[in-house]
């Protein structure tokens, strides 16, 4: 008996193993999902899924699509033209501002849009059509230029070739510089701010579904100072705020509360205040990359530019302007090798509203140099040499 005693006080105390060992926590930030950047995923989530990124796009190609065009050669201007009536009617379908619009939203989606001609026996250009980007793809020769092109649609594909004097499909890209047969979008560039804001979205939508922050809280307190509540008491109250005072139709209904509960609003905390900001910060970047002055869009905050019509301006000069040159030049450069003519088909500035106090000074300024005749005042202007112009002025 006295032996068993000692056995007992010989043997070990079991203990668990993690009380005994040091424990450390090692936790990294984890990365963070993009969407994917293929063109019509991107399609969809930064212009069908967001409003920033739609407005932008229909911003510039409506601007751009209604810009009036000129037609000249190194002796006159022209009023009527082929050229003219094929853009005026491209197709049965579609008007001068329909294609133009399709034209420019292709680009600035994709980095690429391509112009098909379908000509007639002759081979001069009948209809204009602008097929999807997302559906065509290059096919490069053995030296690495293109040799044709693959359109895909409905499980069959159609090919066009590049072999002949008269390309059937006019491709018309954005500058990349790791890219030797398709364009840069300005989609693809505003990809990650697209990104932010639409979790930025979602956030605030389930904010409103699930309640992720209640407007108030309701404090229970007995008479004897306890806090807590019967189960009888928790779900008859919560029956009677789901059935009375959630939803549309019962927004802004007083609440009438029994004795011991008290009403603790609760509003929006500081982190809260900086997710909207980061949201706002996203929608300028957005902005930013499509070269459209965030004050055209209503973004609030921003003050980049004195008014409204300064921004307008700086707007049509910095973005629509110049897409609408670089795409009429390469448009006129493939027309006009169906039948060898030299033209020139560039924006009509005379005629763009928010352009013309540029316009009057530049007018005004070269009007006023004597020094200059009037042909030299002519070509500065941008406008053809008169038949049987006088070299003097």
């Amino acid at each position: 008996m006295v032996f068993d005693v000692f056995r007992r006080k010989q043997q070990p105390i079991e203990q668990k193993a993690s009380a005994a060992a040091r424990v450390v926590a090692w936790q990294g930030a984890g990365s963070a999902a993009w969407s994917p950047r293929d063109s019509q995923s991107m399609i969809r989530s930064g212009f069908a899924g967001n409003p920033v990124g739609f407005r932008c796009v229909k911003l510039i190609a409506e601007a751009a699509a209604a810009l009036p065009l000129v037609l000249q050669d190194q002796v006159q201007r022209f009023e009527q033209h082929p050229v003219l009536t094929l853009l005026a009617r491209p197709n049965a379908a579609q008007g001068q501002a329909e294609l133009l619009e399709a034209l420019f939203g292709q680009l600035l989606l994709t980095g690429n849009t391509y112009v098909e001609a379908v000509a007639d026996e002759q081979g001069l250009p009948l209809e204009l059509h602008v097929l999807r980007s997302d559906r065509m793809s290059v096919v490069p020769g053995a030296d690495g230029w293109p040799m044709g092109y693959d359109y895909k649609v409905g499980g069959r594909k159609h090919h066009f070739g590049l072999t002949g004097a008269r390309p059937a499909i006019c491709h018309i890209k954005s500058f990349h510089p790791q890219d030797d047969h398709y364009g840069l979008s300005p989609l693809q560039a505003a990809a990650m701010a697209v990104d932010v804001h639409n979790s930025a979205s979602r956030w605030s939508k389930a904010l409103l579904d699930n309640a992720a922050r209640p407007s108030g809280a309701l404090v229970w307190k007995d008479s004897d100072g306890s806090g807590s509540m019967a189960d009888d008491q928790f779900r008859r109250l919560s029956d009677e705020i789901e059935a009375n005072f959630q939803g549309a139709r019962n927004a802004g209904r007083p609440m009438v509360l029994e004795g011991g509960l008290d009403w603790k609003p609760m509003g929006f905390s500081p982190s809260d205040m900086e997710f909207q900001k980061t949201k706002e910060a996203a929608a300028r970047e957005i902005a930013l990359a499509f070269g459209v002055p965030p004050m055209l869009l209503g973004i609030q905050g921003d003050a980049t530019y004195a008014n409204y019509q300064e921004a307008h301006r700086a707007f049509y000069r910095l973005t629509v302007v110049p897409l609408v040159t670089r795409v009429a030049a390469a448009l006129v450069d493939w027309l006009s090798g169906f039948d060898g003519a030299v033209l020139t088909l560039k924006p009509d500035l005379d005629q763009v509203a928010a352009l013309s106090s540029e316009r009057d000074a530049q007018w005004a300024r070269v009007a006023a140099a004597e020094f200059l005749n009037r042909s030299e005042k002519r070509r500065l202007l941008g406008l053809p040499a008169e038949e049987g112009e006088p070299g003097d002025a």
